[in-house]
């Protein structure tokens, strides 16, 4: 079994930053990589962003880019997402997932393990 814990959310003014992190426990595996996303009420889950296991490969969506930045320990099986210059518009529900192997994804068909989630609202 494997677990995704998110932590870091809250409520913040614009303009403001959050550091969101997601800790990985349970299975071990040769490589993984980690993505970022969000569900906004009413609203589709959709990507923010994606990690490769190396750090090589990196994706965001064109309404974070710039603003949004995400890395990831490896010791620590632990992957962050740095969220700055936010907006009221990036208030959600943000999840942090897990695809095997080394191939990144905007799809949440293709992430395999899921975390619970964690609320970020962002107010005007």
């Amino acid at each position: 079994q494997v677990h995704l814990v998110e932590s870091g959310g809250g409520l913040v003014q614009a303009g403001d930053s959050l550091r969101l992190s997601c800790a990985v426990s349970g299975r071990t595996f040769n490589s993984y990589a980690m993505g970022w996303f969000r569900q906004a009420p009413g609203k589709e889950r959709e990507f923010v962003t994606a990690l490769s296991w190396s750090g090589d490969r990196v994706s965001y969506a064109d309404s974070v880019q710039g603003r949004f930045s995400i890395s990831r320990d490896n010791a620590k099986n632990t992957v962050y997402l740095q969220m700055n210059s936010l907006k009221p518009e990036d208030t959600a529900v943000y999840y942090c997932a897990l695809i095997l192997g080394s191939g990144l994804s905007s799809k949440t068909s293709e992430y395999d393990y899921w975390g619970q989630g964690t609320q970020v609202t962002v107010s005007s």
